[in-house]
């Protein structure tokens, strides 16, 4: 009522002022005699009239109006003239990164990866408490023990993430064992949890939105690596449908049962300390020494269980451990099975024997009768990544692993991390390997091709169609000059994709990401052409070429492009297969195309044959005298006559 009163009295003001004034001015504005204009002058004053009108024209609405003063009845209908409150609008998304949106969108999605991980903020917590509990000295030398392989400097290149302790008595295991596990915790979870996070993002991503994992079984749990990595990276959605980073806590994960199998007692206490006051919520965590019967499931069942080893292949001392570890993973009845290890030499092999058991028994069971009356979805076995077939690995000769298949996850050190290596950088790579395999058969390759174009070729296509003469059409008969329209309609049609929508985008990059070749080596990027190394689906690893001429959206998917991605656009001219030495008898015999994975040196130092060095010295010394002595021969000769007897 009285914010009513207040707002009549101010109209009714305004209105005898507005009056007052125009009853002023009545007279100061009279109208001129108009004057005549030359023709071509008179023409030239309208264009700059219409200009100008044009310009106020989009001056004034795109300036907001003044509201005039109005009277409300009640408060109530203060809102309509003031609007609701600013929590309550929806404001839109900012747009993605203009250098984003360059990219095609098949690009895009075959190098969506983490920049960077960083290590959730309830995980630094409960290891900040960890740490408290342990002598800092103690532990520091400890780290430097297990994983600073160098020349006990404080070095960054000295230290490394791979844990192999082996202890000569059960007292001293019982001594060192715990110790070590707090010197795991503070140096080692970290760089295997960035590697595990990258490998599950990288699967979900792949993998159908439908795909849900509420069961994890771990070989070689540790310290809980892979406990928290994947209960970070399976989370409940919120109420808009988007799990964002920062919200992720254990309490919202989507995994209802979390097993892990370890025999190592130090580590396993370690995960229990970690875990002791972290709210797990409806996820039920328990460890084992070994895998009971009753922990398997069949497989109709097994959709939402997933099998993960990380980082323990390599710690196992025979290959009969490894193999009979695999062996169960296979048996769990898990839908998808994952393997991840080091990034050397003898984690890669690891990695690869195990992707060859997979695939091995996977096509057993194809060939087996009893299996046949089984679903498609759980009969045989298919690599989703990293590699883009299902033949035998083109890297992998058992006993001779001469190239590893292996990438690198970048994690933001802890501050713990770096007072533990005492260290200053901020940031640390850890290079790992890895494979997952899921069952049923490799999805058919589409026939489908979308998602090629980006801005960068969008904005081309643009230039040349504005590029292109405007032809003169003669009108000689209507049935004649509108079927020649119709047909350039269709041609530009087809040089630009139908725009359709992300859901079925995305459907259709994940059916055909299975048939794209993985970069395995870092690009080769030149001024004129890319040199792309990868994995390709005819299962050999092959060199491709993207030079400028093929397009610039091609050519500048290339050049962004990166080491672990998949790349949509095939080479404009045919891939060089690139091939290893083969051995001969215990020796190395080089075939063609034997410079896999050198990055153009062109300057490589080979092993010296003395034998050899000291024949070609001989027979240059007696090249040169023999040429001395036909020199000496010429002067000494009185002369060369000719056919006249002249001298």
């Amino acid at each position: 009522m009285f914010l009513g009163t207040r707002l009549t009295s101010s109209v009714l003001r305004r209105a005898s002022a507005s009056s007052s004034f125009s009853s002023s001015s009545k007279c100061a504005s009279q109208l001129k005699n108009r004057v005549d204009l030359d023709p071509s002058l008179a023409q030239l004053m309208r264009d700059v009239d219409m200009s100008l009108g044009q310009k106020k024209r989009a001056r004034t609405a795109a300036a907001p109006t003044t509201r005039e003063l109005e009277e409300v009845e009640n408060i109530e209908l203060l809102d309509a003239v003031t609007g609701p409150p600013a929590d309550l609008l929806d404001f839109e998304p900012f747009e993605d990164d203009a250098k984003l949106a360059r990219k095609s969108p098949a690009a895009a999605f075959g190098s969506e990866n983490i920049g960077m991980v960083v290590l959730p903020l309830e995980l630094t917590n409960t290891i900040n408490a960890l740490i408290a509990e342990t002598d800092k000295r103690q532990l520091h030398n400890d780290a430097q023990r297990l994983f600073n392989q160098g020349d006990n400097s404080d070095g960054d290149d000295h230290w490394n993430a791979e844990h192999d302790t082996r202890y000569r008595t059960k007292a001293q295991a019982r001594e060192h064992s715990e110790r070590d596990g707090s010197a795991f915790a503070s140096v080692a979870l970290p760089a295997h949890f960035s590697a595990i996070t990258a490998v599950l993002d990288h699967v979900k991503k792949r993998l159908e939105p439908e795909w849900r994992v509420e069961r994890i079984l771990d070989w070689g749990s540790g310290a809980g690596s892979a406990l928290w990595g994947s209960a970070y990276s399976f989370q409940e959605p919120n109420a808009g449908g988007i799990t964002e980073v920062t919200d992720r806590t254990l309490s919202n994960t989507s995994l209802r049962q979390y097993i892990g199998i370890d025999k190592r007692e130090g580590l396993v206490t370690v995960s229990r300390r970690l875990l002791k006051n972290v709210d797990t919520g409806a996820m039920r965590v328990s460890w084992r020494k070994s895998l009971a019967d009753h922990d398997t499931v069949p497989r109709s069942e097994g959709h939402y269980t997933v099998a993960i080893s990380a980082f323990m292949l390599t710690s196992l001392t025979t290959h009969v451990a490894r193999k009979q570890m695999i062996k169960e993973m296979w048996a769990s009845g898990a839908h998808v099975m994952i393997v991840i290890d080091h990034s050397t030499k003898g984690g890669f092999e690891s990695v690869a024997a195990a992707r060859e058991f997979f695939l091995s028994a996977g096509r057993k069971e194809m060939k087996d009768p009893e299996a046949s009356e089984w679903e498609e979805d759980v009969r045989g076995s298919h690599v989703v990544a990293p590699c883009p077939h299902d033949g035998a690995c083109p890297l992998y000769y058992p006993g001779d692993i001469k190239l590893v298949c292996g990438f690198s996850q970048r994690l933001q050190r802890p501050e713990f991390v770096r007072k533990t290596k005492h260290s200053g950088q901020g940031h640390e790579d850890m290079p790992y390997s890895y494979v997952v395999i899921r069952r049923g058969t490799r999805p058919p390759k589409p026939e489908t091709s979308v998602g090629r174009i980006g801005t960068v070729g969008k904005a081309s296509i643009e230039r040349e169609l504005a590029r292109e003469p405007v032809k003169e059409i003669f009108l000689d008969s209507e049935h004649d000059t509108m079927q020649p329209l119709f047909e350039a309609a269709e041609e530009n049609e087809t040089e630009i994709e139908q725009p359709i929508n992300r859901q079925a985008m995305n459907a259709a990059l994940r059916a055909e990401a299975f048939h794209w070749p993985r970069l395995v080596f870092p690009p080769l990027k030149k001024s004129g052409h890319i040199i792309l190394d990868g994995c390709t689906p005819e299962g050999k690893i092959m060199r491709m070429t993207i030079p400028k001429s093929q397009g610039k959206q091609p050519f500048y998917d290339a050049r962004k492009s990166g080491w672990g991605d998949i790349f949509p656009h095939p080479p404009k001219n045919p891939p060089q297969i690139r091939v290893q030495f083969e051995r001969v008898k215990g020796k190395e015999v080089p075939v063609k195309h034997s410079d896999i994975g050198k990055r153009g040196n062109k300057n490589q130092a080979t092993d010296a044959d003395y034998g050899k060095i000291a024949i070609d010295l001989k027979a240059e010394r007696k090249a040169e005298k023999r040429r001395r002595m036909d020199l000496k021969r010429q002067y000494q000769s009185p002369g060369i006559s000719d056919d006249n007897g002249s001298a």
